[in-house]
């Protein structure tokens, strides 16, 4: 017995905790780049670059074809319109369009010293990566959206360079069946590449596998949930320590230690720690404030931002909730893995500068505090931005598998392995503050998300985030749904669509109303434009139905804009949806194209004017919707009209509310003013009467509201034609 205990004395490391710091190389950068057709023969030359994070089409020199694939969604599509014959559909992914199956990266790296432990994490790459080191294969994953992590410890040469070897697929083909590269019917190029950052992470035993932050606001709490790991052929006794600070502060808010443990040779426990943030600040989309966490074990140590806030629905409401208070969700959509395909997109995702202005300073402008990142994830440092602009974000995972729309389409979905990738989905996001919403699926009809895939992956999620589960229907009690209520989508199958029925409309979409839970209005209008005003694969009938087959580009920008505005001011007033958000922000444009955003210059990203100009008052948090869409107004006449209002911020905003019409020249004809008066977060509708003037011309009728204290006033506008009429007096 006493040589047992002494032997296990022996073989005991007791750890301070304040030990040794991780080390963090970034591994970005330009790396070279070649492709083949083998998945096992390295080619014998590198003659290409291409930055990581980046994607395969931004090589140089170029390579040829580089992301044809046609998806079998996209096949499926074409079938359903008569462009291709029932027997092209095909089984499996697609059918790629190029003499390759695989990219193969490669760089170098020296170790800044020898640490017990070395991983390599690759934050996303597509489609499947495996890894090489030194000449010797360390792994495979084959997630296309989430991080993969790999122990490259033992192939390490710690004196000197080392090769680093990362295939990845060149289309969704090459991947398992049972693992997605992602699914989108409106998706016409499929783009590889390590497309998020690759970094190489040294310490020592114990290892931190993961840190997990909830906040608990009411009583100004955080719920630490650490998973270490000891990799060392010893046991290990340690105790974790914590230390929070404000992010971008050095001195110490609180700090906290757990007991002591003891991991034996590669054993991993979890370690829930509770620690008191006296006095934190909440964050919100006006103030985002965030926090920091550094975790230690005395051989590793990680640094984990936070933000102090808590987001639900409730269905009685049919409310959002931020920190307790109703919210209204004001915003848009980027769907980036469309925009990945788009010719000018380049390497802008991962050009700081580019993504702040994207995700900053024209929401501030646009006043959108939320966005949908729409079927695919984007890149952490979006996350990371998002968290400092105080967005709030519906993440959405890349699925969108329909309905029975398609005669012989049928997408099966392996539960065992979705679960896995939306674990791996949630570990990578959970710590985001501005991640409020995990989205599962978009459009989708299938039963495994509620019955087994929701319920298996939520109780991961220590925040206990919402669920939104496309047309599958709401999985927990107060999980929101989506609606997309594209009115003008009717007129692409020979019917009609008019504004003004809007006039008698509730503002009910079809959803929500079936379920009785709080819905997200993310998609509305049917409108796109190409960047050149040009309608898009969906709209040329819509267009020509409103405008006739000559109008100009300039015409399509105008109604375009007047339209969408029309249509927010719509919703929002009607107050029926918790989160009101356009499609869409940023996706991809250029010949084939099904949607298309409303950028004028990418690269500098100008909006186009006259979205920029209507939107950007249909999105103001004081709503005014002129209730009104009749083409024409007797002159002369006195006239009532029914003008509501809404106001999203939580204090009351009292002011002058102007109904005018003017001129083409921009001259008052006739104006009354009413003052208005709203309750924080109320609305209130308004009956204006007005006199017409005498005339025939066209016109312009203005409802304006001007609140008190100098802040910018609303402006909601109708076009409207002043005539005569011809009724017997």
């Amino acid at each position: 017995m006493r040589k047992l205990r002494a032997a296990i004395l022996a073989s005991l490391v007791v750890l301070p905790c304040a030990a040794a710091e991780r080390t963090t190389m970034s591994l970005d950068g330009s790396w070279d780049i070649a492709d083949s057709v083998s998945p096992t023969e390295v080619p014998p030359v590198f003659t290409h670059k291409a930055p990581v994070p980046g994607l395969a089409h931004s090589a140089t020199p170029a390579f040829a074809d580089v992301d044809l694939f046609d998806s079998q969604e996209v096949i499926a599509n074409r079938i359903s319109k008569n462009e291709l014959p029932e027997s092209a559909m095909v089984k499996g992914a697609g059918v790629p369009h190029q003499n390759r199956n695989y990219f193969w990266y490669r760089t170098s790296f020296v170790p800044s010293g020898k640490r017990a432990l070395a991983l390599l994490k690759i934050n996303k790459a597509q489609f499947g990566t495996a890894v090489w080191l030194n000449g010797r294969k360390i792994g495979e994953h084959w997630g296309c959206f989430t991080a993969s992590i790999f122990n490259i410890t033992d192939a390490v040469r710690w004196d000197g360079k080392n090769e680093l070897l990362v295939r990845v697929g060149a289309h969704p083909g090459v991947l398992p069946e049972t693992v997605s590269g992602g699914t989108d019917f409106e998706k016409n190029r499929w783009t590889p590449g390590i497309y998020d950052s690759v970094t190489l992470q040294l310490s020592d035993n114990p290892a931190i596998e993961s840190v997990q932050v909830a906040p608990k606001i009411q009583t100004s709490e955080i719920v630490v949930e650490a998973k270490v790991r000891n990799y060392a052929a010893t046991s290990a006794s340690f105790a974790v320590a914590f230390n929070v600070t404000a992010w971008k502060q050095a001195a110490s808010l609180t700090r906290a230690e757990s007991r002591r443990i003891l991991l034996k040779p590669a054993e991993e426990k979890t370690i829930t720690q509770t620690i008191r943030i006296p006095g934190a600040k909440l964050w919100t989309p006006e103030h985002p404030n965030l926090y920091v966490v550094e975790t230690r074990t005395g051989g590793d140590s990680a640094t984990t931002r936070f933000g102090m806030r808590e987001f639900r629905f409730d269905t009685p409401t049919r409310r959002a909730y931020l920190n307790g208070k109703p919210y209204f969700m004001r915003g848009s959509n980027i769907t980036l893995h469309r925009f990945f395909e788009d010719p000018q997109s380049g390497t802008l995702p991962w050009n700081e500068a580019w993504v702040r202005k994207l995700l900053i300073d024209i929401p501030k402008k646009m006043h959108w505090s939320s966005f949908r990142f729409c079927i695919g994830p984007v890149p952490d440092r979006w996350l990371d931005i998002a968290d400092e602009a105080g967005l709030l974000i519906q993440n959405e995972y890349f699925v969108w598998l329909g309905h029975d729309w398609f005669k012989g389409y049928e997408k099966q979905v392996d539960a065992g392995e979705m679960i896995a990738e939306y674990g791996e989905w949630m570990r990578d996001n959970w710590n985001h503050p501005s991640v409020v919403i995990w989205d599962a699926n978009n459009e989708t009809w299938h039963p495994d998300f509620a019955a087994k895939i929701i319920p298996a992956v939520r109780p991961l999620d220590l925040s206990n985030r919402p669920w939104e589960n496309s047309y599958n229907g709401p999985v927990g009690a107060d999980d929101p749904v989506e609606d997309h209520p594209y009115e003008h989508h009717i007129i692409t199958s020979g019917g009609d669509f008019k504004m003004t029925e809007l006039e008698s409309r509730s503002g009910a979409g079809d959803t929500g109303s079936a379920t009785g839970h709080a819905t997200i209005l993310n998609e509305y209008g049917w409108l796109w434009l190409n960047r050149a005003g040009s309608p898009t694969a969906l709209t040329g009938e819509v267009y020509e139905k409103l405008l006739g087959p000559y109008a100009s580009a300039e015409d399509r920008f105008a109604l375009n804009a007047y339209l969408l505005a029309g249509l927010t001011e719509f919703w929002r007033a009607h107050r029926m949806y918790a989160g009101v958000l356009h499609f869409v922000y940023l996706t991809a444009g250029g010949p084939g194209v099904f949607t298309c955003d409303h950028f004028r210059n990418l690269e500098r990203l100008e909006l186009e004017p006259h979205f920029e100009d209507y939107l950007s008052q249909a999105f103001q948090p004081l709503g005014v919707y002129l209730n009104f869409w009749q083409p024409t107004l007797e002159a002369g006449s006195n006239q009532m009209f029914t003008i509501m209002m809404v106001n999203d911020e939580d204090r009351p905003v009292a002011g002058n509310l102007a109904l005018v019409i003017e001129n083409q020249t921009g001259e008052a004809l006739a104006r009354q003013t009413v003052p208005f008066s709203l309750a924080a977060l109320g609305q209130q509708t308004y009956f204006v009467n007005l006199m017409t003037p005498m005339g025939v011309e066209k016109c312009l009728l203005k409802a304006t509201a001007q609140p008190d204290g100098g802040a910018a006033p609303t402006l909601s506008r109708r076009r409207v034609d002043l005539v005569v009429s011809s009724a017997p007096k």
